[in-house]
C-alpha cells in the first residue's frame, strides 16, 4: 500500500511526524524540480524502519552508498565490489563492513552524516514536491550504513539550519495563537536554550506575541521555534484563551522539563487534499 500527496499540502515536518509516531518502515520519495527553468524531475528516496530513517539517496541501484565509500578512498574499487557481493541480503552493507575490518565506527558515523543528515537538511527547502510513501518496498541494505536517526530528529536538526522559511510559511502558528502542551514524561530530543523556554511558557493563555515580548525575542523567531515544537509533537497551536494583561511571571520560567514523544497525531485534517485523505485513511487501515 502506498500513499502520495505533495508538500503543499502536506508538510515535510508533518510528513516525518506521521512516519515518526506510527513507527512506519518503507520507502518515502520525493519527486522535484529545483527551478522553474528545470526541465529534469529530480528525486529522493529516504529508507525508514519503525519511524527512523535508515538512508537518503538519489538512487536504487545498489551504487549510491557504495560510489560515496569510494570517492572518499577507504576501500579500493575491487575489494570495494567483492565485499558487496558477499554481504548477506538482511544485513546493511555498514555493519558488513566493519565486522570485516575495512571501516571503523567513526567511519560509519561520517558516512550516516553525509548520506542522511546533510542531504535531509536540504529537503526542508522544497515546496512544490510530489511524495509517495511505499510500505510494501524492499528496502536495498546496500545503501543502509546500520545507523538510523528518529524521524523527528532529524526535522529538528533540518529545522533548526533551515534559512528559506518560504515553503513553510503557510504552516507556521499565528502570532495570536497559543501553544498547548500535549505529552509530559521523559524528553527524546536535546532542546536548545529558546526552544525550552517556549516550551516552558507554553500555555492556553499566553500568545506567541506575549511570550516573544517576555523573552525580548523577534516574534519571528518565536514562531519558528514554536513550530519546531509542534513538529516534534509537543505541543498544539490553540486559540489564545482568556489573555493576561500583564507580561509572563518569573515563575513560569521553570527548569528545563523532560518530554517524549506521543502516539497521537496533531489534527491536519483541513489542509490536506481529499485524495491525500483517502489515500492515507486506506493506508492506517491496511498498516499493522
Amino acid at each position: 500500500m502506498e500513499i502520495t500527496g505533495y508538500l503543499s499540502e502536506f508538510s515535510l515536518p508533518e510528513l516525518l511526524k506521521f512516519l515518526d509516531q506510527g513507527s512506519k518502515t518503507g520507502l518515502l520519495s520525493l519527486k522535484f524540480k529545483t527551478n522553474c527553468h528545470d526541465q529534469h524531475q529530480r528525486i529522493r528516496h529516504a529508507l525508514f524502519k519503525q519511524g527512523r530513517i535508515v538512508a537518503v539517496t538519489d538512487r536504487l541501484d545498489h551504487q549510491g552508498l557504495f560510489r560515496i565509500i569510494y570517492k572518499r578512498g577507504w576501500i579500493s574499487p575491487k575489494v570495494l565490489r567483492e565485499q558487496f557481493n558477499r554481504c548477506p541480503a538482511n544485513q546493511p552493507i555498514g555493519l558488513y563492513l566493519k565486522k570485516q575490518g575495512f571501516l571503523q565506527p567513526e567511519q560509519l558515523k561520517l558516512l550516516f552524516r553525509y548520506q542522511v543528515l546533510r542531504q535531509v537538511c536540504g529537503l526542508f527547502q522544497l515546496e512544490n514536491a510530489k511524495f509517495i510513501f511505499n510500505s510494501k518496498t524492499t528496502l536495498p541494505t546496500t545503501e543502509m550504513t546500520s545507523l538510523s536517526i528518529r524521524a523527528t530528529e532529524a526535522t529538528l536538526i533540518g529545522l533548526r539550519a533551515l534559512r528559506d522559511w518560504t515553503p513553510l510559511t503557510p504552516k507556521l502558528p499565528e502570532f495570536d495563537s497559543a501553544l498547548s502542551r500535549v505529552f509530559i514524561g521523559k524528553l527524546h530530543w536535546q532542546l536548545d536554550a529558546l526552544e525550552n523556554q517556549v516550551w516552558q511558557l507554553a500555555d492556553d493563555s499566553v500568545s506567541l506575541k506575549l511570550i516573544a515580548h517576555d523573552l525580548q525575542q523577534p516574534p519571528e523567531t518565536i514562531q519558528k521555534t514554536a513550530f519546531r515544537l509542534i513538529s516534534l509533537g509537543l505541543v498544539t497551536e490553540v486559540p489564545t484563551v482568556a489573555p493576561p494583561t500583564t507580561g509572563i511571571s518569573a515563575e513560569k520560567l521553570l527548569e528545563p522539563v523532560a518530554v517524549a514523544a506521543s502516539d497521537n497525531e496533531d489534527d491536519h485534517s483541513s489542509d490536506l487534499s481529499s485524495s491525500f485523505m483517502q489515500n492515507l485513511l486506506s493506508f492506517l487501515r491496511s498498516s499493522k
